[in-house]
């Protein structure tokens, strides 16, 4: 996950304090560098998050959070899925059997960066699944599925394996199981699905991060298309069994963003998910800045960045429950469909 790392108090002392953090320069494959703001305030939780499991008549619910989680453990089973790695080639060919299985279009984009410590080139991939690709315009639902190379946060082993059950592979599994349903929704926007390489290709503080949806954004930017994506959501750590989903500050920065954050946290209070908390509970740096600040795509991040098991090796399958995911894959395709 992202620079999640740095945590400061999310407060109206972050204001102040926002202006002494270094700016965070993150260099492009090209060779060119882009400043996207300052590192972040980190958000020090007061005491540990509100648990508010809600209880879903799971015979009203279309998606299936059972599938769902058996994604999950699919993944993790290929071991560890960092940028450049064999369990990063065998999850390109999974997914991409996968949703061309369900009849969706499915490509890669591929680009190659230097190892922050070698020096020598290591290809990312961008897998990008087109759902309605007649139509001009579009929605844009993505997560990062690479893992940190490292476990860096394990008070025992920072240099085990690192599995990224809900921290890679979560967001994946939605997206996996929103491909039974996607085909048959019936609005006029076309959907893709993309999922991010080299969000967190990082051994260092100093390395950079969002290098997929950074190459993404730049790619939609500045390449002529005849398409505009319209709304973005990004899914990361959505797996969490004790699931508390706050608000993001970067995802209610601008009146788009807030129209959307609005949007899907109230579909979660119309189906009783309570999980999805209306308050803003945290400052995160992820995919969705790229979107937002060089794609200009209204990009929201969802995400539960109260795990006790980030960036450790027991973020495993056992730590994240089949409710959360199905949850979160729920109030997404709801959202989705009631979108005018």
């Amino acid at each position: 996950m992202a620079s999640k790392q740095n945590w400061l108090l999310w407060s109206v002392v972050a204001l102040g304090a926002a202006a002494l953090v270094a700016v965070a320069v993150v260099p492009l494959p090209q060779g060119r560098s882009s400043q996207l703001g300052p590192r972040p305030p980190r958000f020090v939780p007061k005491g540990p998050p509100r648990t508010r499991q809600s209880q879903v008549d799971w015979s009203r619910v279309p998606v299936d959070r059972h599938r769902a989680y058996g994604y999950l453990k699919q993944l993790c089973a290929l071991g560890p899925r960092p940028s450049g790695s064999e369990g990063m080639r065998q999850q390109i060919a999974l997914l991409t059997q996968h949703f061309r299985k369900l009849g969706a279009q499915v490509r890669q984009q591929n680009f190659v960066v230097r190892h922050p410590l070698t020096g020598q080139g290591v290809q990312m991939t961008n897998l990008i699944v087109h759902w309605h690709p007649q139509s001009r315009q579009r929605v844009l639902l993505c997560a990062h599925y690479d893992t940190r190379p490292w476990p860096d946060r394990d008070p025992v082993n920072p240099r085990g394996v690192f599995l990224g059950a809900n921290d890679g592979a979560s967001g994946t599994a939605v997206l996996m199981e929103l491909g039974h349903h996607i085909p048959r929704l019936k609005f006029r926007y076309g959907v893709d699905f993309v999922f991010f390489d080299g969000e967190e290709f990082v051994f260092r503080e100093t390395d950079p991060y969002f290098l997929g949806s950074e190459y993404f954004a730049r790619h939609y930017a500045s390449s002529p298309r005849e398409f505009r994506y319209r709304w973005g959501v990004l899914l990361d750590m959505v797996g969490d069994a004790q699931l508390t989903i706050y608000q993001e500050a970067n995802s209610v920065h601008t009146t788009a963003t807030r129209r959307l954050t609005g949007a899907i946290w109230s579909t979660a209070r119309r189906l009783g998910v309570r999980e999805f908390i209306p308050r803003v509970g945290y400052e995160v740096r992820d995919d969705h800045l790229p979107l937002n600040q060089i794609a200009r795509v209204p990009t929201v991040n969802v995400i539960d960045f109260h795990y006790p098991y980030w960036h450790t090796r027991d973020d495993t399958p056992e730590r994240c429950s089949p409710e959360s995911l199905g949850k979160v894959a729920w109030v997404i395709l709801e959202w989705l469909q009631r979108l005018r």
